[in-house]
């Protein structure tokens, strides 16, 4: 059995925490010290399965790649997606991939933004599909439902399959309040997870049998793909000339081979703040307070503070999240609706739905501390061994001041070491590039003036991480 998590995500109604560049699946949430993502991959220990294999946007990679390096999995195989295509197009990709040695496997399909809080019942559910997946048949996870939630699709089942599986009888769109509720008073509907269990073969057959223009643009994506570095690049072009679908539509409500596995273990997909919420521990007012909080007459309120005291007083039902450079507050009832929020800040171009003030590269990590007109400084720290690009700047100029190791800089021809407390300057138009030699992290403020500050001001000449030909990305 072979893992396939899928991670392309955005998480838009977990604004401002979750950014287009820095998703949900990438943070620490609910009670946890590690990420989303990181989570998936831990519950399947004791599983007897190969290594996970991930798919995840082209923007992500780095931030995926850095999170499995820190679990020990540095071999382990990335796939990127140049767009997202949904979850058809991806699993697609993953099956191709998982049969080219003339092998069968089957394939547990997750998503990387679940919670599930009973991990050993998670494993059970595993082992009961493994058998349904072995004989042919497509299996979905349903989750025995909780209250009548509107957010989600829903799977009715149908005959007894053995094992605790059920034939699938249908599938049904997010319901109305109403509906929600009667399907909860049945007992024979469950939301759809998004999980499945398949063989590669099976799918890609019912696949080819139902949308055969997504197996073609898939095949011909997988036969001109390219490795870089631990990263499978495939073909763009064709990829993104292949349907948008997700698993649902595409196969699963067409299979005559449905199977349906109950899942009772503390599922949500954290879709919302209200979600999170309610899967967070509470105090006596059902307050949620993260960071440094103050409440007075405040009940049932989530509050994630991250960089300064957020004080409350005579609030309920209410979300608020601060960060370095945006604040939410939105009512519980509302917190669907913190997407159109983000909706907006694209539609003015705003990078505040793009990242957060501190931007993670695989060097290390910068902090955007201060800009204005003609200026910007910034806060940037490199990781021991590490070295940003070579590269050059048509606008801007740069002064590099150490506060913390020692930098290797290259300007111009020049090669020299910067040491703490001592600055250099690197003028507009000269080719440069910064390292850090040392093995504690090299900590400078950089200090950049000119015309145009935007991060599409680079041309790369040499990088360590494969970008060299990426010229809108950032060092």
């Amino acid at each position: 059995m072979i893992p396939i998590i899928m991670s392309g995500g955005t998480g838009s109604r977990l604004w401002p925490l979750s950014r287009q560049l820095n998703p949900k699946q990438f943070l620490p949430l609910a009670e946890a010290s590690f990420s989303m993502l990181q989570a998936t991959i831990m519950r399947l220990k004791g599983l007897d399965m190969q290594q996970p294999r991930l798919i995840c946007n082209e923007e992500h990679r780095f931030l995926a790649a850095e999170q499995l390096r820190k679990m020990g999995m540095e071999d382990a195989s990335i796939m990127l997606e140049p767009a997202g295509r949904n979850t058809a197009p991806a699993v697609a990709l993953a099956a191709i991939q998982a049969q080219e040695n003339g092998d069968d496997p089957v394939l547990l399909i997750l998503a990387a933004d679940h919670l599930i809080q009973d991990e050993a019942g998670f494993r059970a559910s595993v082992n009961k599909a493994l058998p349904q997946a072995e004989a042919g048949k497509l299996v979905a996870f349903g989750v025995v439902p909780t209250h009548p939630e509107t957010g989600y699709g829903y799977i009715q089942r149908g005959q007894s399959a053995g094992d605790d599986a059920f034939a699938v009888q249908r599938f049904v769109e997010k319901p109305d309040s109403d509906t929600a509720r009667e399907y909860l008073e049945s007992g024979e509907f469950f939301w759809n997870s998004g999980m499945f269990m398949f063989r590669a073969s099976r799918y890609l057959e019912e696949l080819e049998k139902f949308r055969p223009d997504i197996l073609s643009a898939c095949r011909a994506a997988m036969t001109n793909r390219e490795a870089d570095m631990h990263f499978i690049r495939v073909d763009r072009e064709a990829f993104l000339a292949c349907p948008e679908d997700s698993i649902d539509y595409a196969v699963m409500e067409r299979t005559a081979d449905a199977v349906m596995v109950p899942l009772d273990v503390g599922w949500s997909d954290i879709g919302s703040w209200s979600a999170l919420w309610d899967v967070s521990k509470k105090d006596e007012q059902g307050n949620v307070f993260k960071g440094d909080v103050m409440g007075e007459q405040t009940a049932n309120t989530y509050v994630h503070a991250e960089h300064r005291l957020v004080a409350t007083v005579g609030l309920e039902d209410l979300i608020i999240v601060e960060t370095k450079d945006a604040v939410l507050v939105a009512h519980k009832d509302k917190a669907q609706d913190v997407k159109r929020i983000v909706e907006q800040l694209k539609a003015e171009k705003r990078c505040e739905y793009l990242n957060h003030r501190e931007v993670y590269r695989p060097w290390g990590v910068y902090d955007s501390i201060d800009n204005g007109q003609r200026y910007q400084v910034k806060r940037i720290t490199v990781k021991p061994g590490a070295k940003l690009s070579v590269q050059m700047h048509h606008h801007r100029a740069e002064h590099w001041i150490v506060v913390c190791g020692t930098a290797r800089v290259t300007n111009g021809e020049e090669t020299y070491m910067v040491t703490e407390n001592e600055s250099t300057y690197i003028p507009i138009g000269q080719v440069h590039s910064l390292e850090n030699p040392g093995v504690i992290p090299l900590e400078l403020i950089e200090v950049q003036s000119g015309s145009y500050l935007g991060e599409d001001d680079i041309v790369r000449y040499a990088d360590n991480y494969g970008r060299v030909s990426d010229k809108t990305s950032v060092a």
